[in-house]
Formats: structure tokens, sequence, C-alpha cells
């Protein structure tokens, strides 16, 4: 993971919107359809040298396929996993409850075909990875596609779901404890990530679990019982991360990605000092929704351990408001001076712009111009804390 001495680097968290017919054939293909691989590896490999290009066109530093070829984020591994079926029953959140109208109002927005968000299937046997040939062949993709780009970018990583979050969202129905299905899934994700670092791209571990699992399967839990369920996450992840070197991977934390009121987050002071226990070599964290731009205080009082590199989320993924590239440079210069060190800071997005299929606020056109809009902005603050100007 490169660091910059000479400017703010930029990079995002990671899904984009599929577009059509993609979009299209990934929930046939969830819903069990049968879909021509022929034509659906064509209209990927399109896709993702469309969204390549597009982020280089955009200035982006560290950049990625746009898990083009995923349903969602998670969800994905269950063509690449054995032990699940039936039907996961997650809780409702306190703010969906809380607030009938909107409640009512959200899911008229959504579209009428959507990937699995809810009601994923749960682990009913062993869970085994079956095989790398899926994600073989995105690297092998992304190898081959990116070297158009190449010249023009920093660096590529590619995307995989922490052992915490596929826990939570796939529940367990078949191992005696939620501690033993965490590990078996740790054990297994392991071969995911191995293939990723071994190719040479970087990791990003996507564990919103850490975070947004105490609004939901775990709202019952006080904040220092949930400290105590992110320390036992993590604890996990780091055996699933075992002998990959931590400068080879990129954690991203989450509070939700939907536009909602999130009244019930959880304040990021509850969650920093386990999350500092990851072996990683950077964590991104959510800075630009309304309801966590005041955090940097909690960086302060938690300070960065000196190995760590903080990716802040200076764009909210949840709106189609373009953020102007002023507003963008101060959210960074905030995260910077609670940090202490501007080397140690990527400019990034609070989320994926598409974490599922259909799943989807922001339009794609303006996902590039928010895109745009982070290079701008890291420019004026690279500008300003560098005392220079950054081309």
């Amino acid at each position: 993971m490169q660091q910059s001495t000479e400017r703010i680097l930029t990079t995002h968290t990671g899904s984009l919107p599929r577009g059509e017919p993609l979009s299209t054939y990934l929930i046939d293909q969830e819903l069990g359809a049968v879909v021509d691989n022929a034509t659906l590896q064509e209209t990927i490999n399109a896709r993702v040298a469309h969204v390549l290009t597009k982020q280089a066109d955009a200035g982006l530093d560290v950049i990625n396929d746009g898990e083009q070829g995923r349903v969602g984020f998670q969800t994905y591994i269950l063509e690449r996993m054995d032990g699940f079926d039936g039907v996961s029953e997650r809780p409702y959140g306190k703010e969906w409850i809380e607030n009938p109208q909107f409640s009512a109002r959200y899911y008229q927005r959504l579209p009428a075909r959507i990937s699995k968000v809810f009601g994923a299937p749960q682990a009913v046997a062993e869970i085994n990875y079956r095989d790398t040939t899926a994600i073989a062949t995105e690297i092998e993709r992304l190898k081959r596609l990116g070297a158009a780009v190449q010249p023009r970018v920093s660096e590529f990583f590619i995307n995989a779901p922490s052992p915490g979050i596929v826990t939570t969202t796939m529940l367990n129905a078949f191992y005696d404890s939620h501690e033993s299905y965490l590990n078996a899934v740790a054990r297994e994700l392991r071969k995911e990530y191995r293939s990723v670092t071994d190719a040479g791209f970087l990791l990003q571990v996507d564990a919103p679990d850490l975070a947004m699992e105490r609004c939901l399967l775990f709202q019952d839990k006080s904040d220092a019982e949930f400290a105590n369920i992110v320390e036992q996450h993590v604890s996990a992840l780091n055996m699933a991360l075992e002998g990959i070197p931590p400068e080879r991977v990129r954690l991203h934390v989450c509070w939700g990605n939907w536009d909602g009121p999130h009244t019930h987050d959880v304040d990021m002071a509850v969650i920093l000092r386990p999350l500092y226990q990851a072996r990683v070599g950077a964590i991104g964290l959510e800075f630009a929704i309304s309801r966590r731009q005041h955090e940097t205080a909690a960086l302060r009082k938690y300070k960065v351990p000196d190995h760590l590199m903080v990716m802040p989320g200076v764009i909210d993924s949840k709106i189609n408001v373009v953020e102007h590239p002023e507003v963008v440079a101060q959210r960074i210069e905030a995260v910077v001076a609670a940090v202490g060190d501007r080397e140690r800071v990527i400019a990034g997005v609070d989320c994926g712009f598409g974490t599922f299929v259909g799943w989807e606020w922001v339009t794609e056109d303006i996902v590039w111009r928010k895109f745009q809009t982070l290079r701008d902005g890291a420019r004026i603050a690279s500008n300003r804390l560098w005392g220079k100007n950054v081309n």
C-alpha cells in the first residue's frame, strides 16, 4: 500500500453501479434462472473496462473493477461456498420500526427487482470454499483490462467480505455457537484473501459488521457488549489474514449504506480501539455523512497507531448532491489534523455506490462527478497541506 510524500491520494470503497443488461443478468442468476455464461462474461468484461476507464478519467489513484460481476458485496460468495440454504431472518433496525412513514416511503423507492439484501440463505452445513476458479477469473480480468489504465493510476485493489459480515447476514443454523461459525467462515475466506494478495493486488476487506450490526443483529446489546463483539470479529479476521502482510490489506468499516435517519448508529469512539487490533495497513471510516462528520474527535481521543493509514470517507455515497471541492478539502484536512500525519491519509468514499444490484441511491452519471470532485478536493487540500501547487 503506497504512501504519498507529495499529495493526498484518492480511492473509493469498491462497488459501482452495474448498468444494464448486467444488472438483469446478475439478478436472474441469483434467482436461479439460466443465464448464458458466454454472454454474461462478455458483459462483465465490457463493464469492467468501462468503470476502470471512468475511474482513471476522474483522476482516482487506487481503483478496482467496481465489483461488476458480483450481485452483492458479500452474497456473491454463495456462488463459491457450500453449506448455505434456506432463508436468514434478520431483525429490522429500530429506525425502520420507529419511523413508519420513512419505512413506507423507503420501500416504495426500491426498484421492483433487487438482489437479496435481506433473506439471504443461512448456514445449514459445514462451510466449504469449493475452489478459487471464480476469484482467479476476476484477478485475470483485472490484470488484463487494467493494463489499459495502469499508467494513469497508482494501484489496484480487490474486495472481499469480512468473516463477520458473512455470519451476521447469512445466519447460523448449523454450528454450535456464533464463534464456531465465525471461525469456520474465516478459515474458508482465507483462500480468497490469499488469492488476491498472492496475485499482487491490494485486498480490501469489507466489514459493515464492525459498526452497522450494532443497530441490526446486535441492537439489543449495550455499547460495551458490542465492543466485545467487534473484538471477537476482528480476532476472526486476523486469523483469516494470517501470513498476509498487513500493508497489503485495507479494512472498510461501514455504518450501513442506506439514506435513512441513522439515529441508532454506534459512536466511532466505542469501536476504534478494537478496530486498531486488526492486522491491516489501513482503515476506512465514514466522515462524509452528516451523522459522522463530527467523529474526528474520536480519532483525536484514540490516536491512530503509527502503523495504520486512514481512508476517510469524504464523499457521501447515499445522496446525489455533488460535494463542492472545498468541502471535500476541509473534510480531508480535518482528518489529517486528527491523525497528525498527512502522509497516512488517503481520501475516499463513505461506502460503495452499488453494494447490491438495484440497491443504488446515486445514479451512475453522478458517481463519476463525485469522483472528480474527490480528486479536485484532494488537490486543494494537498496544496494547503504541502504549501505548494500540486497537479
